[in-house]
């Protein structure tokens, strides 16, 4: 029975390759997925691009937890000497785009999820694949959540090699405007607004957050691009520039903001807060089975739709993160087939 799953689940990635999928135009996908779902004998949910299963016999009595990954993805890059959208399999490898990150997830969560609930399980599943994940849209998890019956926990798919990231750094965005006063660059006239700007990125290339933690480490800031100037002769009366900023588990994006405006004089204004880090105890029982079958806990620096969730959370997934937005991308069909068997060992039987 299981190696029919991971046969199928093979066979399924082929085909969602074939069909474009990019960010906010995942409706093909999404139509041949719930196509998919029902010939296999199940009733699809659907909302705008997110497509979704419960397991038979549903009780709110019991714990809900979620296998989640997203059907989008990101536009070839350049280089690549394959079709993106040709699924072809070669020394093992199945390349395409989307293949890695998160194909082969969407399609190994999905095949674990239909032989979990063959028999009685003491929690409820529920099976999500979302859109709009790789532009952090406002139409995919976040919306789908509103949706679901309340969940406890949830396994999001993404390329980690297998191995359990239980913690998550957070991303916040933010456009510093440092205001001066124009003026004629021959004469000493103005304020320049790039000199202003300049002190304001030292401190943001230097400020050290108190609190680190041993899963995600410090706080980090970067500044990632700066605009300022109309012309040679005229002193700058404004300089914008963005800073990246990665939280860790210890602050809220809204208490970093906080920090920053205490410390700096340009205008800080963020794009989102909304994009949290995470953190889930190392005794749940699920992180403890995953520990018992060999696999590794760390935390992920890269932002996913655990960012969304307010619920115990781990990112886990066949692939690897390295091969994700590169030319020529794959999966590795075996890595499919390891995948569905360590989803089935990790949840099958488990005690919530």
């Amino acid at each position: 029975m299981l190696q029919v799953e991971t046969n199928d689940a093979v066979a399924l990635l082929q085909q969602l390759i074939a069909i474009p999928s990019f960010s906010r135009e995942e409706t093909a996908v999404a139509n041949f997925l719930e196509r998919y779902i029902e010939i296999k004998g199940y009733v699809a949910s659907r909302k705008d691009n997110n497509v979704w299963i419960l397991s038979p016999g549903f009780d709110s009595s019991r714990p809900t937890v979620l296998l989640n990954s997203h059907i989008d993805t990101v536009k070839p890059v350049a280089g690549w000497v394959r079709d993106p959208f040709a699924p072809t399999i070669e020394n093992g490898k199945l390349y395409g785009l989307g293949s890695n990150d998160a194909g082969a997830s969407v399609v190994s969560l999905l095949h674990a999820f239909f032989y979990l609930i063959q028999k009685q399980q003491t929690y409820n599943l529920i099976f999500a694949a979302t859109a709009e994940e790789e532009v952090s849209g406002k139409n995919g998890i976040e919306s789908l959540l509103q949706e679901l019956p309340k969940i406890d926990f949830a396994i999001v798919g993404e390329p980690t090699q297998m191995n359990l990231a239980v913690a998550e750094k957070g991303l916040m965005v933010l456009d510093c405007v440092a205001t001066g006063k124009a003026g004629h660059a021959a004469r000493n006239e103005g304020d320049n607004a790039i000199y202003k700007a300049l002190k304001d990125i030292e401190w943001f290339r230097t400020y050290d957050f108190i609190k680190k933690t041993s899963l995600l480490g410090p706080v980090k800031m970067s500044v990632t691009q700066i605009t300022a100037g109309t012309q040679h002769n005229v002193v700058p009366d404004k300089c914008s520039f963005v800073v990246d900023v990665r939280s860790n588990e210890m602050y809220s994006n809204d208490a970093i903001l906080e920090e920053i405006r205490r410390n700096v004089a340009c205008d800080v204004q963020p794009r989102s807060t909304r994009l949290s880090s995470t953190a889930t105890p190392l005794d749940h029982p699920i992180v403890k089975r995953g520990r018992e079958l060999n696999r590794s806990v760390f935390g992920s620096p890269t932002l996913s739709d655990q960012a969304l969730m307010t619920f115990s959370s781990l990112k886990m997934g066949p692939g690897d993160s390295a091969r994700s937005h590169t030319a020529d991308e794959y999966i590795q069909t075996n890595e499919i087939v390891e995948a569905v068997g360590i989803y089935v060992q990790l949840l099958d039987g488990l005690n919530l």
